[in-house]
């Protein structure tokens, strides 16, 4: 089953018209599933020095580019083949926001880099001294800054397999959630804190929400052209009840929604993974969210008839069955997840739930991929 580029961007002209055809297929990944996977690595790129040196990271992202247009992009609706020109950025994994409040970035044999929390009950308070006004002037993103600038210099007077390099410019304006970002730089400990010590947990949870209000704002100012949307992402809420998240969380989200969208003109989305479809609804009617990127197993039926047709939802066949499973497995999960109901009003799009790891075999991507032709149709 060879589809080209061309029949591939028809499939999300169409979905974006609300006029889909088939549901299209998407795939998430980093360069971990290049780094990481030996089937593709050469074994000579690892992330102590990705992170550290601007020409391994430069490396690290073509090879990346260049194994998911060849191998991943086959079975999915994202461009394969050799591009007219390579475009590369950087890649801080999901350790951005703790290492800029000070965690140390962990890199262990066989695995994406990590951090470890640093606030303990003495010292929880330390956190504040941090100059969130100035979020370029710490790590990593002002080595973020500093690699784009060595990298862009490195790219023009190069060719990766026949082509051009470019490097895009560096906009760090993202989130990972402020219950995540405590939970990063506390730990457990900060489940206990919103019980035990909420004057503190309220304080870090605004202080966390600001510091990323001023990244976005400082990326927004050197944008080319106006956002066109906001998005939020916040995993730990998985661990918190509704009441929990209604009281104690949702206020946080608000302001980061309304400080970049005062207007409420803007689409807004939000990246769970884990166990929170329960909030699903919550988002929805108290903060305007029209967009949910899954990533746990979910009862697709049930949650669309609960959001309604005109909710996005991206989902899809888990990535524990995704690398462990048999094609078998992979194509009777994605039919289950295309019947279910989750297709009316053409809002929903296909994908692995959520980021594909290393090793995944070929033969299951394409058993989900084809799934989307044969129960993925309007």
């Amino acid at each position: 089953m060879i589809i080209s580029n061309a029949d591939k961007e028809l499939v999300w002209q169409r979905y974006h018209a609300r006029t889909p055809e088939r549901v299209p297929v998407h795939l998430a990944t980093t360069d971990r599933v290049h780094i990481l996977d030996p089937r593709y690595s050469s074994q000579d790129l690892d992330y102590p020095e990705v992170f550290a040196q601007a020409d391994k990271m430069l490396l690290a992202q073509l090879r990346w580019q260049d194994t998911i247009r060849h191998y991943h992009h086959l079975y999915c609706d994202l461009p394969a083949g050799l591009p007219e020109a390579w475009s590369v950025g950087i890649q801080f994994q999901n350790v951005y926001e703790a290492w800029f409040f000070g965690c140390p970035v962990r890199f262990e044999p066989g695995q994406v880099p990590d951090t470890r929390p640093i606030l303990t009950d003495d010292n929880k308070r330390s956190v504040f001294e941090i100059d969130i006004t100035q979020p370029f002037a710490r790590d990593p993103f002002k080595r973020g800054f500093e690699f784009t600038e060595r990298m862009t210099n490195l790219a023009r007077s190069m060719e990766y397999r026949g082509r051009p390099v470019q490097v895009q410019p560096y906009l760090p304006g993202g989130t990972d959630g402020p219950l995540t970002v405590a939970a990063n730089l506390r730990g457990a400990a900060f489940l206990t804190d919103l019980y035990a010590d909420p004057e503190y947990a309220d304080e870090l949870l605004a202080f966390l929400t600001e510091a990323a209000i001023i990244r976005a704002r400082a990326v927004d100012a050197l944008r080319a052209t106006p956002r066109t949307s906001v998005g939020l992402a916040d995993d730990m809420l998985q661990a918190v009840s509704t009441r929990m998240f209604v009281e104690r969380i949702l206020p946080h989200h608000r302001r980061y929604y309304d400080a970049l969208d005062p207007e409420h003109n803007l689409p807004r989305s939000m990246h769970l993974c884990g166990d929170a479809t329960r909030h699903f609804g919550t988002l929805v009617r108290e903060l305007g969210v029209q967009s949910f990127d899954t990533g746990f197993p979910v009862d697709f039926g049930a949650l669309r008839r609960e959001l309604g047709p005109d909710v996005e939802i991206l989902g899809g066949v888990e990535v524990a069955l995704l690398l462990h499973g048999t094609s078998k497995q992979v194509y009777a999960r994605a039919r289950d997840i295309l019947t279910s109901g989750v297709l009316e009003g053409g809002r929903f799009v296909l994908r692995e739930a959520n980021n594909l790891p290393p090793r995944v075999p070929m033969e299951n991507l394409a058993a989900m991929y084809r799934a989307a032709f044969d129960f993925g149709t309007y």
